[in-house]
């Protein structure tokens, strides 16, 4: 659920007539060439008839994205993943609906009540399938890239700044780097374990501190997050992230261990990437 109520960031009908012209020759594809339906019986002119379906679908297309989708997020604000699951679903039946008047009118065949409903019914459940795959790919494609966009950025801003860890000892050894070098931090029963960059090795160093001392330390870096009770990261360097709603296991740098993400930090790291 709280997928669905996030708010959806692409703008529609940025490329409408291109996108109209390509799921146009997408159906005459299907039908000219898989012929699927019974349409490989058909005895008539199949390209012509392809062809027609393809425009109709084309203009379904065009006329709903362009009356439609273009003007509903300006009157719906915010505009939701759900809102645009209900738009593409409306938007196939609408679709679907005017092949099959189509279908109807250049094979002759009356369409009934019932055989109108029971279309609608199908496409509703295969709409759904295409619904959610669509929106699901395009939406983490979009914190995919934006996130790339943004360690990114925030890498190369930070490419002169270094960190200082003080170890808390009498005879302390503090431990400093570039914060970029830095992977990540980890509890070690009275110490923190830390793993960075050097001379392009994945290094580990143990200093004496707590890690809420140096979650204090380095506070004021937005980049550095802690990701579990006993774990703070650099999201500058993560590599790939699996997971769900329920936890992450990430990969920072060329690192060999995966940190995980528990849950309750979720929700702090997709503040950060969305």
């Amino acid at each position: 659920m709280s997928f669905l109520t996030r708010k959806y960031p692409f703008e529609h009908g940025k490329h409408c007539l291109r996108d109209s012209i390509a799921y146009g020759i997408v159906i005459w594809a299907i039908l000219y060439l898989l012929q699927p339906f019974g349409f490989s019986h058909f005895t008539g002119n199949k390209f012509l008839v392809a062809v027609i379906f393809g425009i109709i679908t084309s203009c379904c297309y065009f006329f709903y994205v362009w009356a439609i989708l273009k003007r509903l997020p300006r009157h719906i604000k915010p505009w939701r993943i759900w809102h645009e699951g209900l738009a593409i679903l409306g938007l196939i039946l609408f679709i679907a609906a005017a092949n099959v008047i189509t279908f109807s009118f250049i094979f002759q065949y009356p369409i009934t009540l019932e055989s109108f409903w029971l279309m609608l019914y199908w496409t509703l459940i295969i709409g759904i399938i295409i619904t959610t795959i669509s929106v699901g790919i395009q939406y983490n494609r979009f914190l995919r890239d934006k996130m790339e966009a943004l360690l990114s950025n925030t890498t190369e801003e930070q490419k002169d700044l270094s960190i200082t860890i003080h170890d808390t000892n009498i005879r302390g050894n503090d431990l400093s780097m570039p914060i970029n070098d830095l992977l990540y931090i980890e509890v070690k029963k009275n110490n923190v374990s830390v793993c960075y960059m050097k001379d392009e090795r994945v290094t580990f160093t143990e200093v004496h501190a707590t890690l809420s001392a140096v979650i204090e330390e380095l506070k004021e870096y937005k980049n550095i997050l802690q990701c579990h009770r006993s774990f703070v990261i650099n999201v500058n360097n993560i590599t790939s992230a699996r997971g769900n709603s329920n936890g992450y296991q990430l990969t920072l740098g060329s690192c060999p261990n995966s940190i995980p993400v528990s849950r309750s930090f979720v929700p702090k790291l997709r503040e950060f990437i969305a």
